[in-house]
């Protein structure tokens, strides 16, 4: 009796473990290491962003501080206008060239100013993305309604005024095609597309959409090919077979391509996003739909997926602004770990306008069958995607998030590494055993540095040396979770980091 007892306490403690786990939560959690925003005005968000001439231009000022909040701008060049109370930037640009800007913000409490550039030409996403993906979470339950809802949870919880921009629609949305460009309608689940988009766009927020150039997507919903010239589609019967990419279908790259009628439709809705996926990703498909959207007279961020295979990078990474490095990520810290380390192969093919993309961010996630991330893990996740200046698309339910997960997506200091304008991915300069290093140059002459310890021994202090850094002298050292500043260091600086977990510093003369 004394055993099975046991037995049962043991098991309702392991259950226990797991609800914390899955949680993140738990009272003895790691600290919320970031500082509440301040009430007075701060705009954050990235110093530039990049539009093409004669498209529509959407930018909201993303700024926390107490509400009302009046914005205004200094030098907006004619075409944009502001609206005041929103901070919403709407407008059309027909010359190019860069525009240097002032935005502003005032409440009772004080006033923020931001320098700001717009680059008018042919290159956009000159930041990574950053935003939402409705796959992980919802997969094929995903409907019209669920993104609403999320999108005015994006916009409510705050998170729209730290730079969180993009919702984008996954797999399943696709019906039949037709309208008035013969590109592929909604569904029943997303009956008013147009509506969605509109809505979404005066929260202030971008969308996105998903498509293949197969015959059919990896869900078994119709793509953007076809056998027969009209784009006709059946749900295919067959199960998995064959290599990808042949002619087994229901897997294959159709006779007759509808790119250019699907991105006509999508600028037509107001479609912001594609993530576009197939395997092998190869050049001329890519090509075809990129050729598409550049003439859709709107600009739609081009997301590959899945998994390029690095030999044909030097092909197609000019042609799209993202693309998948890796496999589907999973909910656990081999996935992410494995993927977010391993991006050094890479760096040669990341600059602005075209990003290394190691899947999405597993923050506070409910997967099946998944174990989550801890709190420690979720601070290496969004740490090490930073700095490896990665499109950051959230995966969660934003209609239920804690203040955790808030405190961890709200940290301005430490997107800002993401955001920086310069564009450059970090690279690993240290491993000692667990203990890794990566180091990223600033556009302000600055260095962001995360220190890693990937092992389960404890607490570990990682030192990195100025010589690695290739730097010398006296150097300012600020904590980028905590916000504060933590003194000047010659030589070296060295923090304790907890184990599966991460610091992050910025290093300025």
């Amino acid at each position: 009796m004394k055993t099975n007892f046991t037995k049962t306490m043991v098991s309702a403690l392991v259950f226990g473990a797991v609800l914390i786990l899955n949680s993140a939560r738990a009272a003895d959690s790691p600290e919320i290491r970031t500082p509440a925003a301040p009430a007075t005005p701060r705009i954050n968000g990235p110093e530039i962003f990049g539009v093409r001439p004669d498209h529509p231009f959407l930018y909201h000022i993303p700024a926390t501080g107490d509400r009302p909040m009046a914005f205004s701008a200094e030098k907006l060049p004619d075409g944009l206008k502001l609206d005041a109370a929103t901070g919403n930037i709407t407008g059309t640009l027909h010359k190019t060239g860069k525009y240097k800007v002032t935005f502003h913000a005032k409440n009772s409490l004080g006033t923020s100013d931001k320098k700001f550039k717009i680059v008018v030409g042919e290159a956009i996403a000159l930041t990574p993305p950053m935003g939402w993906n409705s796959w992980n979470h919802y997969a094929g339950r995903v409907t019209q309604e669920i993104i609403l809802q999320n999108a005015k949870a994006m916009a409510d919880s705050g998170l729209i005024n730290h730079g969180w921009t993009y919702m984008n629609i996954d797999d399943t949305w696709q019906g039949a095609r037709g309208g008035s460009f013969n590109g592929i309608q909604g569904n029943e689940k997303f009956p008013e597309m147009k509506k969605m988009c509109d809505d979404v766009h005066a929260l202030g927020l971008k969308i996105g959409i998903y498509s293949t150039p197969w015959t059919t997507s990896y869900a078994t919903f119709i793509g953007g090919s076809a056998e027969n010239p009209a784009g006709t589609w059946e749900k295919p019967t067959v199960t998995k077979q064959g290599r990808m990419n042949n002619k087994s279908l229901p897997w294959a790259i159709g006779k007759y391509h509808f790119a250019t009628n699907d991105a006509a439709q999508w600028a037509a809705w107001g479609i912001d996003y594609l993530k576009y996926d197939w395997n092998p990703i190869q050049a001329p498909e890519t090509q075809e739909m990129a050729d598409a959207l550049r003439h859709s007279g709107r600009d739609i961020i081009y997301s590959l997926s899945n998994n390029l295979n690095p030999t044909n990078a030097p092909s197609v990474t000019p042609l799209a602004n993202c693309w998948r490095t890796s496999g589907d990520i999973k909910a656990n810290w081999k996935s992410m770990s494995g993927k977010g380390f391993g991006e050094d192969k890479w760096l040669k093919f990341c600059r602005p306008g075209h990003w290394n993309d190691p899947d999405m961010l597993e923050i506070a996630t409910k997967e099946r069958n998944q174990p989550g991330l801890t709190p420690d893990e979720e601070y290496t996740h969004i740490t090490l995607w930073c700095l490896v200046s990665a499109p950051l698309l959230l995966a969660n339910d934003f209609t239920d998030m804690d203040a955790f997960t808030r405190n961890l997506l709200e940290n301005d200091e430490v997107l800002a590494v993401n955001q920086d304008a310069l564009g450059q991915q970090a690279a690993g300069i240290v491993t000692d055993g667990d203990l890794k290093i990566f180091a990223k140059d600033l556009a302000d002459g600055s260095k962001a540095v995360g220190l890693f310890n990937t092992g389960t021994n404890g607490t570990q202090t990682v030192t990195v040396k100025w010589s690695d850094l290739k730097i010398s002298g006296s150097h300012k050292v600020r904590d980028l979770w905590r916000q504060k500043g933590l003194g000047n260091f010659k030589a070296e600086f060295s923090r304790p980091v907890a184990p599966h977990s991460a610091e992050l510093v910025k290093i300025s003369p």
